[in-house]
């Protein structure tokens, strides 16, 4: 059998959110704002698109939306459904932009989803947003930079110059969708080689401290974001043992959440198991961010 790609891999998980079947938001009206610029580095605008419920009044809980595609590809718009499903839940959902590799390598992916929640609170007041209560979601390589925002304290770095230097870009809870935890493996695969290689801008044998940088679980603390995470036992990008891993290091800080490893499951997944991890991820964000 032909191997798959591993740019078909990568962005795998992008039809795997995008896809989501929107119940609520077909009964509940949702603002929904566009090209929200949060952060200019360099040259380079950084925007993302706003969803809310609509004539909302009252601060409510934000969740930041981060897209997948191997931290190389895919695009914000790719999570507006998704985006759109919190807002029907009573959400303000913001769908980040953020640089990718190979042209921008680590950090920079780190640094800009980080300017975007720090984003979120400066704007708190405007936007209708509690500051004290922020979420993260995202999968493959978004549910990757989800983890960092749950895990990394102001003290770890790689905050970048995206602004809102006073704010806190810590996140209060997150759900993840087969993110890696730990970039450092006993062995990589050519896909996996390929797509870390242009991450961290480099061999992998050469960047091994990047990779060490990069990996959530290089952070993890008591007091981090209570976590929920899925993984698939057929993932051909993300091996079985990272569930594991996660799992390992959420008891032994003590945070809350779960880990759910999904049987048959691939780097992704449609229909009524899509339903039900969506469906998963709003009472997880509903526990942890509404009480």
């Amino acid at each position: 059998m032909r191997r798959p790609s591993s740019a078909f891999l990568a962005l795998s998980i992008i039809a795997l959110l995008a896809s989501t079947t929107v119940s609520r938001a077909d009964e509940v009206e949702v603002d929904y704002k566009p090209d929200v610029t949060y952060a200019t580095v360099g040259d380079e605008e950084l925007q993302m698109d706003i969803a809310s419920p609509k004539g909302l009044d009252h601060p409510v809980p934000g969740i930041v939306v981060i897209h997948g595609g191997g931290w190389r590809g895919g695009k914000r718009q790719d999570m507006a459904t998704l985006a759109k499903e919190l807002a029907a839940h009573g959400y303000v959902a913001a769908t980040v932009s953020y640089r990718l590799a190979p042209t921008h390598p680590f950090p920079a992916q780190v640094e800009d989803v980080k300017a975007a929640v720090r984003y979120l609170r400066a704007n708190a007041k405007d936007l209708n947003i509690d500051p004290e209560r922020i979420g993260a979601t995202g999968g493959s390589a978004g549910g990757h930079l989800s983890l960092m925002l749950g895990t990394m304290d102001s003290s770890d770095g790689l905050e970048g110059d995206g602004g809102n230097a006073d704010q806190s870009s810590k996140v209060q809870a997150v759900v993840n969708f087969v993110g890696p935890f730990n970039l450092i493996m006993d062995e990589y695969t050519p896909t996996q080689t390929a797509i870390l290689s242009a991450f961290v801008g480099g061999a992998i044998d050469e960047k091994k401290e990047a990779c060490r940088l990069a990996s959530p679980v290089t952070y993890v603390n008591e007091g981090d974001a209570p976590t929920l995470s899925f993984y698939g036992t057929d993932d051909p990008l993300i091996p079985n043992d990272q569930a594991f891993q996660v799992a390992t290091a959420m008891d032994d800080a003590d945070i809350p959440g779960r880990v759910e490893i999904l049987v048959g499951q691939s780097h992704g997944w449609i229909g009524e198991e899509m339903e039900r991890t969506v469906e998963a991820t709003v009472d997880f964000f509903d526990e942890h961010l509404k009480k």
